[in-house]
């Protein structure tokens, strides 16, 4: 275990460590701290930019790179790793490996990070496999702590609707584990908004305090902004329940890059990675991300600058998740945290072209029920 009991020898670091140099054609960053923001109606703070180990922390990507990268991370100041029992691949990979890692660079230093994971979709053959069900979500739970070697995580999330399981026992999983002290928070992903409203009535009946909704987000990828029938959307729930709302996938699994303007090259994730479909790459928003990223140069910026600092444009937004493969990719994402601003006439003339591109692949499995 990588628990408290070794902050006794180990002194404690600022949340601005000393890095190492970059690499040359990457520019340094500055050296003030990463910006924090809090989620409302609860103690949760974040950094503005969070390490996702979705795709890049198992077995497609060697041991020590994806180790360079949760290093840079850390020592650039953050301080929130957002994990799944099934991220890998395979399944379990990505959560070994930072057990792994906290364990060898960052012994003692558990009090200082924020850490979550995520059960709902596909682990393991069988019924209690996935799903929503009390079975399903507290067993994954004790097999992610054994994982990461640690006794509890920060913030545990149902990360997708269940219609199979009544939402009282998703819900009243969750709140055994806050009771038994494994998850000191507890989130929901990728929720519609009709199903984001009836859990919230839920855990308000239950004393449970829903703390964050982590929802896919980006310029192509807008459906959290988009009111049902009711006249409510995630982001608007955000601002009455109060949540925080955690933003993955703001690059659009690579699409908000200047990668696939001549083609998809061969270790790219369009060409390598299951989850991207290549019909994403269709004319129309190729077209886009060319305006986009001009939009982008006339500012000073690249395209996934410009597309991580769009989502923290809204304040509701406590912290946007990355997945880098490289420490310069790393790099180049986190000047964003740091970024001016984007004032009206920029926004005006991006709203142009941020327009759903057909990308929310989790749409039929959750955020659309």
């Amino acid at each position: 275990m990588w628990g408290d009991n070794w902050f006794s020898c180990h002194p404690t670091l600022s949340y601005r460590r000393t890095m190492k140099t970059p690499s040359s054609h990457v520019k340094a960053l500055p050296t003030t701290p990463l910006p924090m923001r809090q989620a409302p109606g609860t103690g949760l703070r974040f950094p503005t930019i969070s390490l996702g180990l979705w795709q890049n922390f198992g077995d497609r990507s060697p041991e020590e790179s994806a180790r360079a990268v949760a290093l840079r991370a850390w020592e650039a100041g953050i301080f929130h790793f957002d994990l799944a029992n099934n991220y890998g691949p395979p399944g379990g990979a990505a959560e070994e490996f930072t057990g792994r890692f906290f364990t060898r660079d960052l012994p003692g230093r558990r009090n200082e990070l924020l850490l979550s994971t995520k059960a709902g979709y596909r682990m393991h053959p069988g019924p209690y496999g996935e799903g929503g069900s009390r079975k399903y979500l507290i067993s994954s739970l004790e097999s992610s702590l054994r994982r990461l070697r640690t006794d509890y995580v920060d913030i545990f999330y149902s990360h997708r609707f269940d219609p199979t399981t009544p939402l009282e026992e998703t819900l009243g999983a969750l709140k055994t584990l806050v009771d038994q002290g494994k998850a000191l928070s507890v989130g929901i992903s990728s929720y519609s908004a009709l199903r984001t409203r009836e859990a919230l009535d839920i855990a308000e009946a239950i004393d449970l305090k829903i703390a964050v909704h982590q929802s896919s987000y980006s310029l192509v990828n807008r459906w959290i902004e988009e009111p049902n029938n009711s006249g409510e959307s995630v982001l608007s729930l955000a601002s009455t329940a109060p949540y925080g709302v955690v933003a993955f996938s703001p690059l659009a699994q690579g699409l908000l890059t200047t990668k696939y303007l001549d083609g998809i090259p061969s270790d790219s994730r369009a060409a390598n990675s299951p989850s991207f479909n290549p019909g994403y790459i269709s004319a129309e928003n190729l077209e886009r991300i060319r305006a986009l990223t001009s939009i982008a140069e006339r500012r000073g910026m690249s395209l996934a600058q410009l597309a991580v600092a769009w989502c923290l444009r809204d304040k509701r937004v406590s912290s946007v998740l990355i997945g880098p493969r490289t420490v310069d990719q790393l790099d180049e994402l986190l000047h964003a945290a740091y970024a001016p601003e984007l004032d009206a006439n920029d926004l005006q003339d991006i709203d142009v072209y941020a327009r759903d591109g057909g990308v929310n692949l989790w749409a039929s499995r959750s955020s659309d029920l």
